[in-house]
């Protein structure tokens, strides 16, 4: 879905919420094949018996990605993704796990150099199946202005 907004039409304080997304073993093992990170952590569940949460966790770069993937509903052609701020890693989420994102337009800014551009900062929070925060960061959209300053 296609869906044109500038700069001028974000309002700070909106919010959105995504559909779920089961965390499976398969993703677990894709991705520690997409990264090379196949630390015990993620890969090897006699070893994760023995430490803190028993279990096999899911790679942080993992959730990010399909928390961040869950938000990506329409196509903007007057924004782009500008980078991420301040993620953090809450909970860890295992196999079997569901995960939520939700949307919440935090800061509508200036662009320092860009008179043509403002910045709009989406903070993201993925909560897990029981509605505990297990991921956190700002998303920065450069959204082109309808009128440059």
């Amino acid at each position: 879905m296609t869906e044109e907004r500038y700069f001028e039409e974000y309002v700070p304080g909106a919010r959105r919420g995504t559909t779920g997304r089961t965390i499976t073993e398969a993703d677990i093992v894709l991705h520690a094949g997409q990264t090379g990170d196949f630390f015990p952590h993620h890969m090897d569940a006699a070893w994760c018996a023995t430490q803190e949460f028993k279990q096999r966790i899911a790679h942080g770069t993992l959730v990010f990605s399909v928390g961040i993937g869950l938000t990506a509903s329409t196509i903007n052609p007057r924004a782009m993704s500008y980078g991420y701020d301040r993620m953090r890693f809450v909970k860890p989420v295992f196999i079997g796990d569901t995960i939520y994102s939700q949307v919440e337009i935090t800061d509508c800014r200036p662009h320092p150099k860009r008179r043509g551009h403002g910045i709009v900062v989406e903070t993201v929070t993925v909560t897990n199946q029981r509605e505990e925060t297990v991921l956190v960061c700002d998303h920065l959209h450069l959204v082109e202005r309808r009128q440059p300053l």
